[in-house]
């Protein structure tokens, strides 16, 4: 009907909505490949994705749209483009004579045309290429993962394996990007058990959210799911929300709050055998009942991913919002699908065992002192194979096969960089990556990633990134401090500024964020030379649209480096 055959692509670059997934779901019904970029992609990255793929369809936003017909003369396959209505007319798109070419249609005319001149289906096998899903990953320019019908089956089958009580009865909240394998991977095991899927935004997911009018409700306020994914920096940002408000009541109710905490914790690490039903349905509503109401009620399990969760938010989430909460580790390369934590798993700052659909195994690094001999767990690089192992990247060979490597059982395996050691009971636990370490001056490996992620856990940080050049025998860090948290400490210490950008630049200010940190990596054991020498606060937040994270929140830490080089270059002299 719109003159698209089985062999062209068909694109779609927009936020996370219902249309999304139907769009999604219908160009597999006819066998018809898509490529899916995120919606902050830059316009660099996405002029690259939609040529090297020579998409001919493109569905989107109209604002995606207005961005598009901006760059028309440098994207010149594209022939069809579906947009999805939020109100506007064709007259209100932005478009201009040199977009002449393109067809332009709303998806409600599609679905019109679908249901008057309906095409028997075209249906896929399991080793078609259903997405060629284009990553923002920490550096360069994005590749593009060729994700196989199988691969996603696979990965849908074993997640419904080990998380055995889903069921339609269900309801699932989606809000993070489906371009993101995660999100992705979620939703496809949503519709195979069949529950509903309800879609709402980062930006609206709770009441306090920075989206969410004054006096109204946050997406888990409406819909009250019984089931989400996360990825860390969401679970980071509920927890500082639920501490901040117990800060302000003070008094009896925070006393109550941090006993409930102390009493719920000792009996999840089983050093208290005392606690009851009766016990833990009063501190329930006691201390908890207006906290588990930022989630919903209905809360019954989060599963986390994209990153580490540091065990500390994994117990808060667990003990206020009466949720089982699980770590996922996969890779877009995995299609998701690599290990998970199980249902009844109480443990935290583990991923689980291999899922079903694949196999885990550990490659010595020697270079980098990780061995599958080493005690009392073997370590080394994560290796993935099976069933969820991708077909490569598109158009890109030499990297497919710098990473992918068959065995000579013809196994076929993903090298994921990240570093692991499989505990006694089989469960997997991700400690460090390849790329994030640095061989200091006299010969120390510092692990960039290991020391962010304790350094997290100071109240002053928002978001850091550590930096270490091999020709000094220390490291530094940029920090996006806590706005919240950094402008109470400056009214207490009578701190007189102008703005949040001047209060980062008061020597008191930064002596304070550097002391926490001293405090931090003490209390971790961190070595002396992996504690930051030298900060330079920065009051601007890091988000995907900035182009400095990924769209899971991780650091792209090639990006930061060159945006802040000269920060860098003074924090090094």
């Amino acid at each position: 009907m719109l003159g698209h055959n089985e062999d062209a692509r068909a694109a779609i670059f927009a936020d996370t909505r219902a249309e999304w997934l139907i769009a999604f779901q219908g160009c597999f019904r006819q066998n018809i490949t898509v490529v899916t970029m995120y919606a902050s992609l830059g316009v660099d990255a996405l002029i690259h994705s939609l040529n090297e793929t020579q998409v001919s369809t493109l569905i989107c936003d109209p604002k995606q749209l207005k961005t598009l017909a901006a760059i028309s003369s440098k994207i010149t396959t594209i022939k069809n483009v579906i947009y999805f209505e939020d109100g506007e007319t064709t007259n209100d798109l932005g478009l201009s004579a040199s977009t002449s070419y393109w067809k332009v249609s709303s998806f409600s005319e599609v679905e019109k045309l679908g249901k008057n001149s309906p095409v028997p289906p075209s249906l896929p096998t399991k080793n078609g290429i259903a997405v060629v899903m284009y990553t923002s990953g920490s550096t360069g320019q994005p590749k593009g993962v060729m994700i196989t019908h199988g691969n996603i089956v696979a990965t849908a089958a074993a997640v419904m394996m080990v998380i055995p009580k889903l069921s339609s009865n269900d309801v699932y909240l989606a809000y993070l990007p489906l371009a993101h394998v995660f999100e992705l991977a979620a939703e496809s095991v949503m519709l195979s058990v069949g529950c509903a899927i309800g879609y709402g935004s980062a930006l609206t997911l709770t009441d306090t959210s920075n989206k969410i009018k004054k006096g109204t409700k946050g997406d888990a306020s409406i819909l009250n799911p019984t089931l989400m994914i996360a990825v860390p920096a969401i679970l980071d940002r509920v927890r500082d929300g639920v501490l901040k408000k117990v800060e302000e009541k003070g008094g009896l109710a925070k006393k109550l709050f941090n006993i409930g905490c102390k009493r719920r914790m000792a009996a999840i690490e089983g050093s208290w055998f005392g606690t009851s039903a009766l016990e833990r349905m009063l501190w329930d509503v006691i201390a908890f009942k207006q906290i588990r109401a930022i989630l919903g009620v209905r809360m019954q399990f989060i599963l986390c991913g994209g990153a580490p969760l540091s065990g500390d938010s994994q117990r808060f989430t667990n003990i206020c919002m009466g949720a089982i909460i699980g770590q996922a580790y996969g890779l877009t390369e995995t299609c998701a699908g690599a290990a998970y934590t199980e249902w009844d798993d109480p443990s935290v700052g583990r991923v689980g065992p291999p899922l079903p659909c694949c196999y885990v195994k550990l490659v010595s690094w020697e270079e980098g002192g990780y061995t599958v001999a080493d005690k009392p767990m073997p370590r080394g690089e994560v290796v993935v194979g099976g069933f969820s192992v991708t077909a490569g990247y598109f158009n890109y060979q030499e990297k497919t096969n710098e990473v992918y490597k068959v065995d000579e059982r013809g196994m076929r395996w993903f090298y994921t960089g990240d570093i692991g050691q499989f505990h006694p009971d089989g469960c997997l636990e991700i400690i460090d990556r390849k790329k994030d370490i640095v061989k200091l001056q006299h010969g120390e490996y510092i692990s960039l990633g290991k020391v962010e992620a304790a350094l997290t856990s100071s109240d002053y940080v928002d978001n850091i990134m550590v930096h270490a050049n091999p020709f000094h025998n220390y490291c530094v860090a940029l920090i996006v401090p806590s706005h919240r948290i950094l402008e109470k400490w400056a009214q207490e210490a009578g701190i007189q500024h102008q703005n949040f950008s001047e209060l980062c630049n008061e020597a008191d200010a930064v002596s304070e964020v550097e002391q926490s940190l001293s405090k931090v990596a003490k209390a971790l054991r961190l070595d002396k030379f992996e504690t930051p020498a030298k900060i330079k606060l920065l009051p601007d937040p890091w988000t995907p649209e900035s182009g400095l994270v990924t769209a899971s929140l991780k650091i792209k830490r090639e990006q930061l480096k060159s945006k802040f080089k000269d920060e860098l270059q003074k924090l090094g002299e």
